[in-house]
Order: C-alpha cells, then structure tokens, then sequence
C-alpha cells in the first residue's frame, strides 16, 4: 500500500478533529454562541422595554399637547370675548361722552342765543331813547315834541313786541 499525500491529509484531519473534540472546542464555541444569543435576547428585551416606555411618553406628551391645545383654544375665545365686551363698553362710554357734549353744546348755544337777544334788546331800547332824546333837542314845539314823542314810543313797543315773540 502505497502512502500518498492524500491519506496524510486524511489522517491529518481526523487527528485535528479529534484533538478538537478532546479540547472541547466545540463546547466552547456553543457556550459562546449561546452567551452571545442571550446577551442579543437581552438586548432586545431592552430595546422593547425602552420601546414601550418611549411610547408611553409619547403618548402622555400627545395628551399634554392636547390639553395645550384645547386651554389655548379657550384662552382665544375668552381673549376674544373679552376684546368684544370692552370694544362694546368703549363704543358706548364713547356714544355717552358724545351725547354728554353735545347737549353741553347746545345748552351754550341757547345761553348765547338768548344773551345776543338781550343784547339786541337793550341796544335796541338804548336807539330808542337816543333818537327820542335827538328828537326832544332838535324840536322847538312842544305839541310836535310830545306827538313825536308818542309816535316813537308806540314804534319801540311794537318793534320791541315783534323781538320779544
């Protein structure tokens, strides 16, 4: 029998697995892989922990910012309601006012409308007597004296009956 090099390979492998089986090497590699298959279990079980604590947050943060939304929604519309009211109270204080000045204004219009009336009377009455006094001086009769004395006097009253109506 001749030995060649392939039965020295043959040979050589079997020796090789044996000397792996008496060094429990394949123990060693299942013990390894086993531990790497629970710590990437682990890893997992983690990640699915932080997951679902992720979510939770998540979903209490979607719930606050809810509540958010929903307090700025009413805070607008009581914003809003407030700015109506004291846009209405504004408009009337400022219709009040208004009304308030223009009855002041009128009531000094008909102040000033019955002084000019008394002024014009008296300025009136004070013509009269003067014409009356020029006609006294210039006259030389007393007959023609009192009928225009009487004449003027009735045109004073009557001029002042037409400013008194």
């Amino acid at each position: 029998m001749a030995i060649d090099a392939t039965f020295w390979v043959a040979v050589s492998f079997i020796i090789f697995i044996l000397a792996l089986v008496y060094l429990k090497v394949p123990n060693k590699i299942n013990e390894t892989l086993s531990k790497m298959i629970l710590d990437i279990k682990n890893e997992i079980d983690e990640s699915e922990k932080l997951r679902n604590e992720s979510k939770v947050l998540l979903n209490n943060a979607q719930s606050k910012l809810e509540k958010a939304k929903i307090e700025t929604k009413k805070i607008r519309e009581q914003a809003k309601k407030d700015s109506e009211n004291l846009i209405l109270e504004m408009n009337d204080k400022f219709h009040k006012s208004a009304e308030i000045k223009k009855n002041l204004a009128q009531t000094k219009i008909s102040q000033m409308k019955n002084q000019a009336l008394k002024e014009i009377k008296n300025t009136s009455v004070k013509i009269a007597v003067d014409s009356v006094k020029k006609i006294l001086s210039t006259s030389v009769d007393q007959s023609k004296l009192d009928n225009l004395f009487d004449k003027n006097l009735e045109e004073s009253k009557e001029l002042l009956k037409k400013i008194n109506s």
